[in-house]
C-alpha cells in the first residue's frame, strides 16, 4: 500500500512539474502552449486605435448605439473580444483593438460599412441590407466544368421577402445590382420571380472572402457611412517594465501564499501548494490554448480565481481538522472533510460562475476579458481543490504519512 501511495504522490508531483514546464516553454514549434503565446491587451502590449466619424450632419442616439453594437459584433466575429468600442462626442466612434499591428488591415476587416443595397438598372434602391435576416457561405455542387465557386446565400425578413418578390417580378430579363459600400459585387439577371425570400451573391470569391462578406452582412448594415478620420498603432500604456514588475509582484504574492499554507497547515498545506502550482500551470495552458487576450481586468480575474482556489483548500482543511477533533480516524476525517466541504465550495463557485457568465454574455471589451479569465479560473480551481488536492493527500496517507498532528490536530 505504501508503494502504491508513493507512486500516486510521485506521479502527481511529476504532473505539476510537467505542467509548469509546459506552460512556460510550450510544446512543439507551431502549436506550442506557451506563456509567450498568450495574447496581451492594448494596455499591456499595444494595438490599433481607430476613430470613425458619421458622414451625415445629424445623428440620433439610437443610430449611434446601433453603429456601436454592430461594430462590436464584427470585432467579436473576428475573434477580437478584448476590443473596445466607445462613442466620442456626437458623431465619432473610437475602436481600440489590442494585439493587432496593422491599422489598415484592421480597417479592411471591420471598417467597411457593409451597407448593402439591391438596385435596379435605373438606379432605384429596391431593398436595403437591414432587411437581410441571415447570410452565410455556400458552395454549389461540382459539375462537368469543375468545382463550383463559393457564393453568399441571403435570407430576407418578411418585409425584405415581399419587396424582393416584387423587385424580381418587375425586373424579369433585367439585372438587379447588388451594391455594397458603393461597389457592385454582383449583377444577376432576373430569370423568374423569386418569392421564397432567398437570394445569392455570386462573384469571383474564394472561400475565405465569401465567409468574410457573409459575416459583414450578417453583422448588419450600419445606419450611415463611417469615415476613418484617424488611425494609428499605439504602444503599451504600461510598458515592458511595468509588465515585468507586475509579474514579479505576482510571483512574490504566490510565494508568500505557498509559505503561509505550508506553515499553517503543514502536510495539508504541502498538498495545497502542489495543487496551486498545478492550478497555475493549467491556467497558463488554458489562456494559451483558448487564445485569451490578457488585459489588466483579465489579470484581476486571474488573481481573484487564485484567491478562490486557496480559499477552497482552506475550507477543506478546516473540515478535516474538525473531523479529527471529533475523534475520527485520519482516513475517515479526510473522507468526511472533503465530502462536507464539497457542497460549500461548489455552491460558492457556481454562484460566482453565474455572475461571470452574465458579464461575459452581456458585457463587451475588457469586461468580457475579466469574465473570461474568471470563468476559466473558477473551473480550474474547483478541479484542483476537489480532485488534485484529494489525490495528493491520499497519496501521502498511502505513503505512510499518517500522524494526525501533521494534518492539523493539536494534541493536548
Amino acid at each position: 500500500m505504501k508503494v502504491k501511495g508513493r507512486m500516486m504522490l510521485l506521479a502527481t508531483l511529476i504532473a505539476a512539474v510537467a505542467l509548469s514546464v509546459l506552460s512556460y516553454k510550450g510544446i512543439g514549434a507551431e502549436k506550442a502552449l506557451s506563456v509567450n503565446r498568450i495574447e496581451q491587451g492594448l494596455d499591456l502590449s499595444g494595438g490599433v486605435d481607430i476613430v470613425y466619424e458619421a458622414d451625415q450632419e445629424s445623428v440620433t442616439d439610437a443610430e449611434m448605439k446601433a453603429a456601436i453594437s454592430l461594430l462590436q459584433g464584427r470585432l467579436d466575429w473576428n475573434g477580437w473580444t478584448e476590443a473596445e468600442v466607445a462613442r466620442e462626442g456626437d458623431k465619432r466612434i473610437r475602436v481600440q483593438i489590442p494585439g493587432v499591428e496593422n491599422a489598415e488591415e484592421a480597417i479592411q476587416q471591420i471598417g467597411q460599412t457593409a451597407q448593402l443595397f439591391f438596385v435596379d438598372e435605373e438606379g432605384n434602391v429596391l431593398l436595403t441590407g437591414d432587411m437581410v435576416e441571415d447570410a452565410y457561405k455556400q458552395v454549389g455542387a461540382t459539375d462537368a466544368n469543375g468545382p463550383s465557386q463559393p457564393y453568399v446565400a441571403l435570407e430576407f425578413n418578411e418585409e425584405g421577402k415581399q419587396l424582393f418578390a416584387e423587385a424580381t417580378q418587375n425586373n424579369i430579363g433585367k439585372a438587379i445590382y447588388i451594391v455594397m459600400d458603393d461597389e457592385v459585387i454582383s449583377a444577376p439577371v432576373v430569370q423568374t420571380a423569386i418569392t421564397d425570400g432567398h437570394a445569392m451573391i455570386t462573384g469571383q470569391f474564394g472561400g475565405e472572402e465569401a465567409e468574410q462578406l457573409a459575416s459583414l452582412i450578417r453583422a448588419g448594415s450600419l445606419p450611415f457611412n463611417l469615415n476613418v478620420i484617424q488611425m494609428k498603432n499605439v504602444g503599451a500604456r504600461l510598458g515592458a517594465d511595468a509588465l515585468s514588475t507586475g509579474i514579479k509582484a505576482g510571483i512574490i504574492g504566490i510565494t508568500l501564499v505557498l509559505i503561509y499554507m505550508l506553515f499553517s497547515y503543514k502536510i495539508l498545506g504541502f498538498a495545497a501548494d502542489w495543487a496551486l502550482i498545478i492550478y497555475i500551470g493549467l491556467e497558463l495552458v488554458a489562456l494559451s490554448l483558448f487564445h485569451v487576450t490578457l488585459t489588466l481586468p483579465g489579470i484581476a480575474g486571474i488573481v481573484l480565481s487564485v484567491g478562490m482556489a486557496v480559499d477552497a483548500n482552506i475550507v477543506i482543511f478546516e473540515r478535516i481538522k474538525e473531523e479529527l477533533v471529533m475523534g475520527k480516524s485520519l482516513r475517515a476525517a479526510v473522507k468526511n472533510g472533503f465530502q462536507r466541504a464539497t457542497s460549500a465550495i461548489v455552491d460558492g463557485n457556481v454562484t460566482t460562475l453565474i455572475a461571470a457568465a452574465v458579464l461575459f454574455f452581456l458585457g463587451s471589451g475588457t469586461v468580457k476579458g475579466f469574465a473570461t479569465t474568471l470563468m476559466i479560473g473558477i473551473i480550474i480551481s474547483m478541479f484542483t481543490a476537489l480532485v488534485v488536492t484529494r489525490v495528493i493527500v491520499k497519496g501521502m496517507m498511502y505513503a505512510g504519512v499518517n500522524n494526525p498532528k501533521y494534518y492539523g490536530l493539536r494534541l493536548k
